[in-house]
């Protein structure tokens, strides 16, 4: 049964925002009941790194949640509290499409979360939306609507007013009786450990940039020379540092075309360097000499080659029995009435596909860990390797059986 959701403001919390010592009455509330639901605010347009702008709490509270707003924002608030809550083992933290939120508390309050339940992720186990939006669910689970009167808003600009405060305060207002309805949906199921296992993922959440990882996706930058991947690889990095810098996005500071061009041509002078299609006249005042020296720095570094595809080619022949994957995991799916999304991806079938054909262990392919192997992964590789067969029963419907 969902609690009935009711808020209590906070009792020394200028302008509608928590008071600095109201966290640790948050924090041990949360401990006592064992649960506490988490939203956030947050400003990503014109920057470097998404800026958190306030982080929403609601605990139990009699039959309904307290309800309360900290700004992010102001430096003076210790949210040690919090932070110990939210690695507590023992407190569910419940989130709503958290991976974005759950990466920022990582990131910017140094927040560990241990045990995380993610109503999104949930409610596509129990057999509703996949990647449901927090309006749709909380009106199909509980028939409430929210006003969104303050979605789209400056988020870092002091003082808030109080309709952007309200807004954020109804985002978890509700979340903790959303999660108990799910979870009462998920136990009747049998899918509870199912969820959890797909909620422990976004433990490790983070918005934190790769250099090597943007390196490797720029454009074209596989088949280079591997002296010209050296300069690149720099100017990655220098542009990288430069955005930290300056609080920008990286490709307001050099796009990635731009980037695979000037190590591609290796400049020495500004007149060469403004010869290159997509550095600017802005960027030649700006960071004009600073790119040469990156550029200079890349060519003594060593050549790097370019790393052999891992990825397994699909041949000719796999195509029907991709296709043949592809019908055994969608029946799965649909007599559980899950989202085929959560299973697999096409990508995902050709890789298991290509490893069975080759004779390959495909064990490292999502669809063959936890649920998924014991829904549809194990009997697949079964069925490649010709152990299973499939059929069309009554009402159309597939028969897999061996």
């Amino acid at each position: 049964m969902s609690r009935r959701s009711a808020s209590r403001g906070p009792s020394a919390a200028p302008h509608g925002l928590a008071a600095g010592a109201e966290l640790a009455e948050l924090a041990h509330a949360a401990s006592e009941h064992g649960s506490m639901a988490v939203d956030t605010e947050f400003v990503g347009e014109g920057r470097y790194r998404t800026l958190l702008c306030l982080v929403q709490i609601a605990v139990p509270d009699g039959n309904g949640s307290r309800v309360a707003v900290i700004d992010a924002l102001d430096e003076t608030i210790d949210v040690a509290p919090l932070r110990g809550v939210l690695a507590d083992p023992n407190v569910e933290v419940v989130f709503h499409a958290g991976r974005q939120d759950v990466a920022l508390l990582r990131g910017r309050w140094d927040a560990q979360i241990c045990r995380i339940f993610d109503t999104q992720v949930a409610a596509a186990f129990a057999g509703l939306r996949a990647q449901a939006g927090y309006d749709w669910l909380l009106g199909e689970v509980l028939g409430q609507r929210l006003r969104k009167s303050a979605s789209y808003t400056r988020w870092d600009k002091r003082p808030l007013t109080s309709e952007q405060i309200q807004y954020a305060r109804a985002d978890v207002l509700h979340l903790l009786d959303v999660a108990a309805e799910l979870r009462q949906r998920l136990e009747g199921r049998g899918r509870l450990q199912w969820a959890l296992e797909e909620c422990r993922a976004l433990e490790e959440a983070s918005d934190e940039r790769d250099p090597q990882a943007i390196f490797e996706r720029l454009p074209r930058i596989a088949g280079m020379d591997p002296a010209i991947r050296a300069i690149a690889f720099e100017l990655v990095h220098w542009r990288e540092e430069t955005a930290r810098q300056e609080d920008r996005p990286v490709g307001s500071v050099l796009n990635d075309s731009a980037l695979v061009e000037t190590a591609r041509r290796r400049p020495d002078s500004i007149e060469r360097l403004e010869q290159i299609r997509g550095v600017g006249a802005a960027t030649l005042h700006r960071r004009g000499r600073a790119l040469l020296a990156a550029v200079r720095r890349g060519r003594e570094r060593p050549p790097i080659p370019a790393q052999p595809q891992r990825r397994l080619p699909v041949a000719d022949e796999d195509g029907p029995l991709i296709a043949l994957a592809e019908a055994l995991v969608r029946a799965r799916a649909l007599e559980e009435q899950l989202a085929y999304e959560l299973l697999a991806t096409r990508s995902e079938l050709q890789r298991v596909v290509a490893a069975v054909r080759d004779g390959q262990s495909p064990d490292g392919a999502r669809l063959l860990q936890g649920w998924r192997r014991e829904l549809a992964g194990a009997e697949l590789v079964e069925l490649l390797q010709g152990r299973r067969t499939l059929s069309v029963g009554a009402e159309r419907r597939l028969n897999i059986t061996g």
